[in-house]
């Protein structure tokens, strides 16, 4: 692991600070924070603090809206079978399963589609239309997916059959020919937020419907709790409408209204959590805990799973599938860890790849279901872009990572040539090609991140917040901070640094294979402020530490409940041992 940079954010304007100190009783610390994010006034902390389901925007601002409204309200009308499409992973499973299952509460003639990650690959595929055609289905509302699928859309029109496509990816130079395309990042869209995911844009269908079908006005609200687990999932903007979803669906997990996730959550640990109802939920279980476990069934089996679970009515129905999808996350996490060895080991026989600026690796019996998992842990590894490849269908199937800044779409758009097909997001994205154009595809990719990447951009770095001392951090301070959850990005939990600091004699190594680092720590000027703190794969620091004159540490803040216990403890990001 390359040592990491330690970027600290500018201080605010003093006058600034001192404004929303006054108008809010904050502390230096808080106030330098909520400057930072942007509130500067006692009315922005007062609307961030207290989020409000009047604040999300009107559906039918969003390009295509009105018309989306009138295609699936003449489907109904003319008694056509409408067949809800989505994409395998999270953010499409969790899409389908709230319009398909708000539609079928109106409708019966409606079904749904998952593609086979396997069989078909990511998007639209022929086979799905082709099925759509084999049943009678006039109407397809595509999910997560669709924005570029131009040759698919039209080859469902030459059957009569039209698109309605929702889908926050990034558009193509052109549209594809569909009846609507819900798409904020249309360059002609004038919906205020461009951030929301897919199943989020499927929220915004159901709000439209409902308006129009003069439907009780609360209908949609009953699957923010879906719209939540996709948002936190899908790493999109945690600010704006996001957050607010994400707030009051988190809200809604707590109460468990739905079977499927109330089975998930048991599997996953956090039922306690949500009986408890005191706000415990956070975005970290989303995409750590349960995020996962939807995603297993398109990595392991198949997508539908997720949806059966998902829209479940009842626990009986729920827990099979609740148990299958946990099962699978085990196998996808067993897939996951032999995949990464094997793919160190590739980098350790060829030394001249450290000094490439990208990662290209392929091995056809790769899992195609982790690979995606794989190509983060790379890229976090050796800090580069990577892309991890493996065979699908005779094909070679990727998954794209990049370092932060470095547009990875753009370079891959840049080998287009190469490929089949390709799309995704700056940050992530995916792509086929033919298994002889890998070595072309991996010296053109690696020549093109060459030339464009900045050489800071090779380099982790940790955006810390602010620069403070243990005493300022007190109960108040701590639960003021909470306040400006859920974190995300755009939004993420407060980092701080603290410098000086010296080992009580009481941290050691913990874990099974002692890798991690539990630290009890204090100002080396002997102030009486000591903190517990937790570093994960610092476990070979423990005897360093306690022989260090002094050391800085960068954290954030997190609740420890132990044995009915709560405390504040750091959540160790990085360390560093003055000379």
């Amino acid at each position: 692991m390359q040592e990491k940079r330690w970027l600290l954010k500018p201080i605010p304007a003093e006058e600034d600070i001192q404004h929303l100190k006054k108008a809010i009783n904050a502390s230096d610390a808080l106030a330098k924070i909520l400057v930072q994010r942007g509130l500067l006034d006692f009315h922005a902390v007062k609307t961030f603090f207290n989020p409000d389901l009047k604040q999300l925007h009107n559906p039918f601002l969003m390009k295509d809206m009105d018309v989306a409204v009138n295609r699936i309200s003449d489907a109904i009308e003319n008694q056509e079978n409408i067949l809800v499409y989505g994409d395998y992973d999270v953010d499409g499973t969790t899409a389908v399963s709230l319009l398909y299952d708000f539609l079928h509460q109106e409708y019966q003639n409606v079904s749904y589609y998952i593609p086979d990650r396997y069989k078909e690959g990511y998007g639209i595929s022929t086979q799905g239309i082709d099925f759509a055609e084999d049943n009678g289905f006039s109407l397809i509302i595509a999910l997560d997916c669709g924005i570029k699928a131009n040759d698919k859309v039209a080859y469902a029109n030459e059957k009569g059959i039209d698109f309605i496509i929702c889908d926050h990816h990034l558009p193509g130079k052109q549209l594809p020919k569909a009846a609507a395309i819900l798409n904020p990042l249309q360059a002609d869209c004038k919906y205020p937020f461009k951030s929301l995911c897919g199943c989020g844009i499927g929220f915004k269908l159901a709000q439209a419907l409902t308006i129009s079908w003069n439907l009780d006005i609360e209908t949609p609200f009953k699957y923010i709790d879906l719209v939540a687990i996709a948002t936190g999932a899908d790493i999109v903007p945690m600010i704006g409408e996001n957050r607010i979803l994400v707030y009051f669906g988190m809200r809604a997990m707590e109460r468990l209204l739905r079977p499927g996730l109330a089975e998930l959550l048991e599997k996953a640990g956090l039922a306690e959590k949500a009986r408890l109802s005191k706000h415990e939920m956070t975005v970290s279980d989303m995409v750590f805990k349960i995020g996962p476990r939807i995603n297993a069934a398109g990595r392991m089996e198949h997508g539908s799973i997720a949806v059966e679970l998902l829209t479940a009515k009842t626990s009986s129905h729920a827990q099979d599938f609740a148990a299958l999808l946990n099962q699978h996350n085990q196998d996808r996490r067993d897939e996951d860890k032999k995949l990464l060895e094997e793919a160190m080991e590739m980098m350790d026989k060829t030394p001249e790849k450290a000094s490439y600026k990208s990662t290209v690796l392929f091995a056809s019996h790769w899992h195609k279901g982790v690979i995606g998992i794989a190509a983060s842990r790379i890229q976090d590894h050796y800090y580069r872009p990577t892309i991890i490849l493996t065979e699908s269908n005779g094909m070679a199937s990727g998954s794209a990572r990049s370092v932060k800044g470095f547009d990875v779409h753009a370079a891959i758009e840049e080998c287009s040539d190469l490929l089949i097909n390709f799309g995704g997001h700056p940050a992530a994205a995916g792509m086929t090609l033919d298994k002889h154009n890998i070595e072309a595809f991996r010296k053109r990719f690696e020549a093109t991140v060459t030339a464009q990447i900045k050489e800071e951009q090779l380099s982790p770095c940790i955006d810390i917040d602010l620069e403070i001392d243990f005493e300022e951090i007190t109960p108040k301070f701590y639960n003021q901070l909470n306040r400006i959850a859920p974190f995300g990005p755009h939004n993420m939990r407060p980092v701080f640094v603290t410098h000086n600091l010296k080992d009580t004699g009481k941290s050691r190594s913990v874990g099974e294979d002692k890798s991690h680092l539990k630290l009890e720590v204090q100002p080396i000027d002997n102030g009486q402020q000591i903190m517990s703190g937790i570093a994960f794969g610092f476990g070979h620091l423990a005897e360093k530490l306690k022989k260090a004159g002094s050391f800085s540490l960068v954290y954030s803040l997190e609740t420890n409940d132990f044995k009915g216990k709560r405390t504040t403890q750091l959540m160790i990001k990085d360390i560093r041992i003055d000379e």
